[in-house]
């Protein structure tokens, strides 16, 4: 088991089982939320706050194009029930007080969002010698930083006004969903033999 994404193949690419592996997980993730944003967003924006929704729609949605086209995709039969796996837990969990539909629907995006954000570092994943003419590689890195930028709205989200009578519901739920979210990631890394490091 490595810390890393390799061994490398002779021109410095990430091999294509690795690539595939770690691309369709991500894939799921981020084209869960893309799908979630999408159905969220109202036909005509009345605040202001949801230009935000309409803005990670599409961030979430470049996300998944990114790495549609920059993954060497291969042959991986092991994915059809990793993939419906991912998909269920991506679906959303009732939020202990919280009976108002729409209120806990924002919030389990919002974890959601939150958990595969902070949760998800690929580009961490990334030897030193990893060629940066990669398109993976971009892809990872690019990836990565637009999860930081993203992740401020979850946060201001999560920790604005309206959910302090909150509190406790919507610490556990994002307590669950970041445990979920980091367990599938490692059983995904622990599949192509890189072990995460704490």
């Amino acid at each position: 088991m490595s810390a890393f994404l390799g061994p490398l193949e002779a021109d410095g690419r990430v091999p294509p089982r690795q690539q595939t592996r770690v691309a369709a997980f991500l894939v799921s993730a981020h084209g869960a939320l893309a799908r979630q944003f999408g159905l969220a967003l109202p036909a005509k924006f009345d605040a202001a706050w949801q230009t935000e929704l309409n803005a990670q729609f599409y961030r979430e949605s470049e996300m998944v194009s990114l790495l549609m086209r920059a993954t060497a995709w291969a042959p991986d039969l092991a994915l059809g029930p990793m993939a419906a796996s991912w998909e269920m837990a991506w679906l959303p969990a009732p939020i202990e007080g919280i009976t108002d539909h729409a209120r806990a629907q924002a919030i389990h995006l919002a974890t959601l969002a939150h958990a595969v954000h902070a949760g998800i570092r690929p580009a961490a994943l990334l030897p030193t010698e990893a060629g940066a003419n990669d398109p993976f590689v971009f892809a990872l890195r690019r990836i990565e930083f637009e999860s930081s930028r993203l992740l401020q709205a979850q946060i201001l989200f999560l920790k604005g006004p309206d959910l302090i009578p909150f509190r406790d519901a919507v610490s556990a739920a994002l307590e669950r969903r970041h445990g979920e979210v980091r367990r599938l990631w490692r059983e995904v890394l622990a599949s192509i033999d890189v072990v995460v490091r704490e």
